[in-house]
């Protein structure tokens, strides 16, 4: 009987051995030598063993790292897309786990909200909308955008990734007092037990988490996102997505009571069942030598080229009234003649700051007659892959052209002005070329193939779509801000608050208020503002 005993306790034993280590098996392994944006991490042995710890705590309760899993899958395509577009490494991802595990309305101790955990103050320096009506730091996409400029601000104080992302919880001035100028430039980086501490917990994050996103956990379906300018309803757009208005307040708290104003275009997001639709994949576009290969590229890259841009849907006949065209799906306006931009969004119905934003244009382009202008914002990928450049675009006119933002299609490619391109050049449209990727020109002979040299017959000459001068950047050496800075008056509309008007300018409350001497928000309608544009 003891013998038996003694049999089964082994056994037992055994089998919860066996567990465990399958168990532990599955929990990932802090390496010695870790990638992390553009940086190489080396690890002592001690700041190892700390990571791990973190490490086995996030994987210790399955059940609830299942569901962080599950939040992650469904927000993580905003987050991938929206860093991505703003040139943020996509590995600063995991800082969204990290401050938040994807909860839209979680609230700190020190009363920071939302998916990124944006005090008041800081949102607002970032353009999110924060009062009694919206609060955009629970919008995931507002919200990514957001912290991608206020990652890029901190990162470029000291061109190293893993202090820009500590400056993040401590702030630019903490950060530097702590860093000092040591990490400045480094791209090889060693960690110890004096390593900050948010840096090691944020690695933590990454190790447990990049090897699980994408990974199916339960059939909870994916997020879709719709484009909304108000003023309107949660209500109202739920009836349009035929979805219940519940829905949509759960998963768009950024709303407190399911109003959506007019100030600006705000993002929804509802639950579709399915799984979610697969991202195209841009083919290789490395140059072959052989035949048969040349033949294909030129085959593959013909079925991309601009004939079939812009595409134009809707009542053409009208298609300089305003809500009567759409163009690459987004609405539009054709121009019936060369104007100013004040009198053309006087006659379409929208905002001159509006137009401007919507379209990229600077404040001295003029409107062209016959080209389109949207009047909602273009988007951050077009439909097609990639886009082939032919003689006299510009990036403006490239970007007009298929409807996509010209930040994104800068960002994408990696290139700042038009005096980058070159009649054959491949842009992306839809995916990020990968830092140090050179881009791929195409040979004189497939140019020719496919007329690359002159613009199509079906499509007009850049000029008769671009405006008068292209927005180019000034050259940093060039550059000075209190020179090009431009003093305006502003007379208070009804309706307005300082938010909107410092969104209108793209400038801080905090400057409207230094500049206008005012103790408070409060405005009243008639009064004359101060406004010193950069």
């Amino acid at each position: 009987m003891i013998k038996n005993l003694t049999k089964t306790a082994l056994l037992l034993f055994a089998m919860l051995t066996f567990v465990n280590s399958s168990a532990q098996a599955q929990i990932p392994q802090v390496p010695k030598e870790i990638r992390f944006a553009d940086l190489t991490l080396r690890l002592n042995e001690q700041a190892r063993r700390e990571i791990q710890l973190d490490v086995d705590a996030l994987h210790r309760n399955q059940n609830y790292f299942k569901t962080k899993l599950d939040r992650v899958n469904l927000y993580m395509p905003f987050v991938e897309r929206e860093l991505q577009a703003a040139g943020v490494p996509l590995d600063l991802k995991y800082l969204v786990i990290q401050e938040s595990s994807l909860i839209a309305d979680a609230v700190s101790t020190s009363n920071a909200v939302g998916f990124w955990q944006f005090k008041k103050g800081t949102a607002e320096e970032v353009f999110l909308r924060v009062d009694n009506l919206i609060d955009e730091r629970k919008n995931i996409v507002s919200s990514t955008k957001g912290a991608a400029l206020y990652l890029k601000k901190n990162n470029s104080q000291f061109d190293n990734w893993m202090c820009g992302l500590v400056a993040y919880q401590m702030g630019l001035g903490g950060a530097k007092a702590y860093f000092g100028t040591q990490y400045n430039g480094k791209k090889v980086v060693e960690l110890d037990r004096n390593t900050h501490w948010y840096f090691k917990k944020f690695l933590a994050h990454k190790i447990a988490f990049e090897g699980q996103i994408g990974r199916p956990v339960s059939n909870t379906g994916y997020l879709e996102e719709v484009s909304v300018q108000g003023p309107t309803t949660l209500k109202a757009v739920a009836a349009r997505l035929q979805v219940t208005e519940s829905h949509l307040r759960e998963y768009n708290k950024w709303t407190s009571n399911g109003q959506i104003p007019g100030d600006k275009t705000y993002s929804i997001i509802f639950l579709k069942s399915g799984a979610a639709p697969s991202r195209p994949v841009i083919a290789s576009t490395s140059t072959t030598t052989s035949t048969t290969g040349t033949t294909a590229q030129t085959t593959r890259y013909s079925q991309s080229q601009p004939e079939k841009y812009p595409k134009v849907t809707g009542n053409t006949q009208w298609a300089s009234q305003p809500d009567q065209i759409k163009v690459n799906n987004i609405e539009a306006v054709q121009a019936a003649q060369a104007t100013s931009q004040e009198n053309f969004a006087d006659q379409i119905g929208i905002r001159k700051g509006k137009l401007r934003r919507v379209n990229d244009l600077s404040r001295r382009d003029n409107i062209q007659a016959g080209s389109y202008y949207y009047t909602k914002a273009k988007n951050s990928s077009a439909d097609a892959e990639i886009h082939i450049v032919r003689q006299g675009e510009t990036l403006w006119s490239i970007s007009q052209l298929y409807g996509i933002k010209l930040s994104s299609l800068k960002a994408k490619n990696r290139i700042r002005s038009d005096r980058s391109l070159v009649p054959g050049m491949v842009l992306n449209l839809q995916e990020h070329r990968k830092r140090g990727e050179d881009i791929t020109i195409l040979p004189l002979n497939q140019q020719r193939q496919l007329g690359i040299q002159e613009p199509s017959a079906n499509q007009p000459a850049p000029s008769s779509v671009s405006p008068t001068s292209a927005p180019t950047e000034p050259t940093p050496a060039t550059t000075n801000p209190m020179s090009s800075s431009e003093r305006l008056t502003h007379t208070v509309a009804q309706g307005e608050n300082l938010f909107r008007i410092s969104q209108r300018y793209s400038v801080k409350i905090d400057d409207i208020k230094r500049w206008n001497n005012l103790s408070n928000d409060n405005i009243r309608v008639g009064q004359k503002l101060i406004i010193i544009k950069p």
